[in-house]
């Protein structure tokens, strides 16, 4: 063998070594975990599933997930993860906002992005939010065009930010096009609790409540043992209710997972308000399609509610953003 040969061989071999590690690391499965107070089917931690689940069919991650973790398990599974290897970590704080800001403390090269109302926590806890207030507001203006009594019915989980800026939309919406609705307003106090939201939507359509804004599992039952109408939110499920469920406003959780999911693996995560990528100018959310009363609903009032979607989309209409609790008009 020439000394050119065995140093062909040598360099050949150098180079192998060096990018071995960064190969391997690029092939690598980045692992990510999801943690759920609710069932996968509660529509708010299904929308996380669905989008992490995606991440794992196009190859980008290993996913694990709990569903159904009580609080005072919160934190546990949490450690449990950061130490098993997961390197980004997903789920929601309310209720477990200091556990899990303490849990972040303890793992700093740990990426985590969750659920809150409060502020990002350097170096590396991220929150996020359902900011849907758009295609709220554009469900409301359906409601508003549909209710043949002028009175809406709204059941909420807890009056939250994340749920108040929902229905202060929803209902704004709701008067552009129709100024004499009134609504009645309840919470539920729990995130999964279908027979609970049930009994508060009979309540109000007791009362004369003939469209129910089903913020809750359970609402759209209601409204379809009564014959009376439904708002969807965060997920489309007229599939299931196709002559009760008008319109949902949808959210997208994989601007804001793909986000993240790209900076851990690049090394750049840091604590930031994933918010905004929940919004329509980001595709976080959108009005599902009409589908089933795609002709049921009056023409003048698409006509108006396709102008403001268009309107949202270009920049010249914002919806406001109300995080006050709302309150019942209803007489």
């Amino acid at each position: 063998m020439t000394t050119l040969n065995r140093r062909h061989l040598v360099a050949l071999a150098t180079a192998a070594a060096v990018l071995a590690p960064a190969i391997a690391l690029a092939q690598a499965k980045l692992k990510v975990a999801g943690i759920y107070t609710v069932p996968f089917e509660q529509q708010w931690a299904g929308r996380l599933h669905q989008a992490l689940k995606a991440a794992e069919a196009r190859g980008e991650i290993e996913y694990k997930a709990s569903e159904n973790v009580a609080n005072a398990d919160y934190e546990r599974v949490m450690r449990e993860y950061a130490t098993g290897g997961s390197m980004l970590i997903v789920g929601e704080a309310f209720g477990v906002e200091t556990a899990a800001r303490k849990v972040a403390k303890d793992f700093p090269k740990v990426a985590f992005l969750m659920g809150s109302s409060n502020k990002p926590q350097a170096p590396n806890f991220s929150v996020f939010d359902n900011y849907i207030q758009d295609p709220a507001y554009l469900s409301g203006m359906i409601a508003g065009g549909m209710t043949k009594s002028n009175k809406i019915g709204m059941v909420g989980g807890f009056p939250i930010p994340e749920v108040n800026r929902l229905m202060n939309a929803f209902m704004a919406g709701a008067k552009e096009i129709n100024p004499k609705v009134e609504f009645s307003v309840s919470f539920i106090n729990s995130w999964f609790d279908p027979p609970k939201a049930k009994e508060a939507a009979f309540a109000m359509i007791d009362k004369g409540a003939d469209v129910m804004y089903a913020e809750r599992f359970g609402v759209s039952d209601a409204a379809k043992e009564k014959g009376k109408l439904a708002i969807g939110n965060v997920i489309n499920t007229q599939d299931k209710y196709p002559d009760t469920v008008v319109a949902s406003a949808l959210w997208h959780f994989e601007p804001t997972a793909d986000r993240a999911i790209k900076l851990v693996r690049e090394g750049k995560f840091t604590a930031e308000d994933y918010g905004p990528y929940s919004m329509m100018k980001h595709k976080g959310s959108s009005l599902a399609p009409l589908g089933t009363f795609e002709k049921k609903i009056p023409a003048e009032v698409v006509a108006k509610m396709r102008a403001k979607e268009k309107a949202i989309a270009e920049g010249k209409f914002t919806v406001k953003v109300d995080d006050s609790q709302p309150k019942s008009t209803m007489k």
